[in-house]
């Protein structure tokens, strides 16, 4: 149920997209260890490089409202497959998620795919690489 509950959150946060060039609306869901939920969508941008994607959107908001412990992010866009996060979600994900956490990806028509962060992202970049 749980599963059936963050992919529903995604979709509806899918529906604030901002996607005026793409057309590609995304949407997310957060789910916190304490069960609070964080959406995000994808916010484009005129200047490209400064638009946001949906996960990092989620994932902002949430470390933003001081949340720091995760257990499944979920993503879903309307794709012949499940969606994947780019490359600098993932990385962000890496970043600030337990690399043994829930990842779902998802589409408009109920496939899904369940990952780890870990699986999403292996050999990432990480604190533990920083020479201090």
């Amino acid at each position: 149920m749980e599963l059936e509950k963050m992919i529903k959150a995604a979709e509806l946060a899918r529906e604030n997209a901002y996607t005026p060039y793409s057309k590609f609306p995304v949407g997310s869901a957060l789910l916190t260890t304490n069960g609070k939920v964080y959406h995000g969508c994808n916010i484009e941008n005129a200047s490209y490089g400064v638009t946001n994607c949906a996960e990092r959107t989620a994932m902002f908001n949430a470390i933003s409202s001081g949340e720091r412990d995760f257990q499944m992010l979920t993503v879903i866009a309307d794709t012949d497959e499940p969606v994947s996060p780019c490359g600098a979600c993932r990385q962000v994900i890496a970043e600030l998620c337990p690399k043994d956490m829930v990842v779902v990806l998802a589409n408009l028509s109920g496939k899904t795919k369940i990952v780890t962060v870990e699986e999403l992202l292996p050999f990432a970049f990480s604190s533990e690489d920083l020479h201090e």
